[in-house]
C-alpha cells in the first residue's frame, strides 16, 4: 500500500514524533520538581540556623523561658586553699657545701600532726662527722694557746731577769767609774768600757723587751682567732645537726608538695635526696579553709562582700559547705586580647569543716541568687 503524498516511511523500529514530545516534556518536570525540593531543604536549613542563632542571644523569649531562680545563679570555679599553713623546706646548711640532703624519716602525706611532733628526718651523719672534727681542733688550738700564754709567760720573766740583771751590771760599772782616780789608765779605760757596754746592754734588752711581748701576743692572738673560728665551725656543725630534724610548727594535716626530683615530677619519700632550700611539704590547718577563684567583668558587677554562697568539690558531688564572699581584687588583670577586659581574683570563705575537704582541690562556688537580688547587680 502506498503512503500518503509528503510523508516517508517510518524506519523499522523508531519511536512516534509525539511520543518522543512526551517523553522530553515529563523530564522537563521532573527537573522543576527536583530544583523545588532543593530550594525548600536550603530554605528549611537557613530557617534552622537563624532559629538556633536567635535562640542564644540574651534576652531572647527562650531565654526568657528559664526559671528566675537559674538565671540569677552565678557559677564560679575556683582552688581550694588553706588560710593557715606553714611551709617546710630542706634546711639550708651553714658554713657546708652541701649538695643535697637524704630523709631518713618522713611521715605520710595525709597525716594529722600536733605542734612538735616529727615531721621529717634527714641524714645527719656529715654533720655529726664534722661537728667531731672540728672539735678536736678547737680543742688542739686551745691547748696551743694555753701552752703560748705560758711559753710567753715564762720567756716574759726570764727577759725581765736579764733586764735586772743588766741593770745590775750597770750599776756596778757606776761604782767602778767613781773609782777612776785611783785607777791605773788600763783599768780606768777598761772600766769606761765595762760601763758603755752595760748601758747598751741594759738599753736593747729594754727594747727587744717590748717587741718581743708584742710577737708573743701576736702569735697567741693568731692561735686564739685560729680556735675561734674552729668553735665558730663546730658550733654551725652542731646546729645544722639539729636541724636534720624538722618539728610541726602548727597543727595540721602533712600535705606533700611536688618538686623535681630524680628527672622527674613527683612527692619525696624516704631514701630521696632533697637539695636545701626546697620547700617539699607543708602543713595545713583544714579547719580555716577558702576558695580562689577568677573573675570576668561582668561576673564582678553581681558580687559583693559578705555575699553568701555554697561550694561544691568536684571530687566529691554530695558534698556542700557555706560559703561567704571575703575579698574581691581591685585592680584586676589585662586579658590577653584587649587591656579593657580585665579578670579578677575573689575569696570565698568556706564555713564548716570535712575530712575531705584539703588544699589545691577544684571547687565550684554557687553564689546565692537572692542575694545577687538584693544588692541590685552592684559591687560595693
Amino acid at each position: 500500500m502506498s503512503s500518503p503524498a509528503g510523508s516517508h516511511p517510518d524506519p523499522e523500529g523508531a519511536e512516534p514524533v509525539d511520543s518522543v514530545a512526551r517523553s522530553r516534556s515529563g523530564r522537563a518536570q521532573h527537573g522543576v520538581i527536583a530544583i523545588s525540593a532543593a530550594a525548600l531543604v536550603v530554605a528549611a536549613i537557613l530557617s534552622a540556623v537563624f532559629l538556633y542563632t536567635k535562640s542564644k542571644v540574651p534576652g531572647t523569649a527562650q531565654s526568657s523561658l528559664r526559671p528566675a531562680g537559674e538565671e540569677q545563679t552565678l557559677r564560679l570555679k575556683g582552688i581550694t586553699a588553706a588560710i593557715e599553713s606553714r611551709s617546710i623546706m630542706a634546711p639550708l646548711i651553714a658554713a657546708q657545701q652541701v649538695g643535697s640532703l637524704t630523709i631518713t624519716k618522713l611521715v605520710a602525706s595525709g597525716t594529722r600532726v600536733k605542734q612538735g611532733d616529727l615531721l621529717v628526718e634527714f641524714d645527719r651523719q656529715a654533720q655529726a662527722r664534722d661537728f667531731i672534727d672540728k672539735q678536736s681542733q678547737a680543742d688542739n688550738l686551745n691547748q696551743q694557746v694555753i701552752e703560748g700564754i705560758a711559753k710567753e709567760d715564762a720567756n716574759r720573766a726570764k727577759d725581765e731577769t736579764s733586764i735586772k740583771q743588766a741593770e745590775d751590771s750597770l750599776a756596778k760599772a757606776k761604782l767602778e767609774m767613781e773609782k777612776v782616780e785611783l785607777l791605773s789608765r788600763i783599768d780606768a779605760e777598761k772600766a769606761q768600757e765595762d760601763l758603755d757596754e752595760a748601758k747598751a746592754t741594759l738599753a736593747q734588752l729594754r727594747e727587744t723587751f717590748e717587741l718581743k711581748r708584742k710577737a708573743a701576743l701576736a702569735s697567741i692572738r693568731i692561735l686564739e682567732i685560729q680556735r675561734d673560728r674552729t668553735r665558730e665551725t663546730m658550733l654551725h656543725a652542731q646546729a645544722n645537726s639539729a636541724q636534720m630534724e624538722i618539728r610541726s610548727p602548727i597543727d595540721g594535716i602533712v600535705v606533700f608538695n611536688t618538686i623535681w626530683k630524680q628527672g622527674k615530677m613527683g612527692e619525696v619519700q624516704e631514701g630521696d635526696q632533697v637539695n636545701p632550700g626546697v620547700p617539699f611539704l607543708q602543713v595545713v590547718d583544714p579547719t580555716n579553709m577558702e576558695v580562689r577563684v577568677r573573675l570576668n567583668q561582668e561576673d564582678l558587677l553581681g558580687l559583693h562582700i559578705g555575699q553568701k554562697a555554697q561550694v561544691h568539690l568536684d571530687a566529691y558531688n554530695d558534698l556542700v559547705l557555706p560559703g561567704q564572699l571575703e575579698s574581691i581584687d581591685p585592680m584586676g588583670i589585662a586579658g590577653d586580647f584587649s587591656p579593657k577586659l580585665r579578670t579578677f581574683s575573689a575569696t570565698f570563705s568556706i564555713n564548716g569543716h570535712d575530712p575531705r575537704l584539703m588544699p589545691d582541690l577544684s571547687a565550684a562556688v554557687d553564689v546565692d541568687p537572692v542575694a545577687i537580688a538584693a544588692s541590685g547587680g552592684q559591687s560595693k
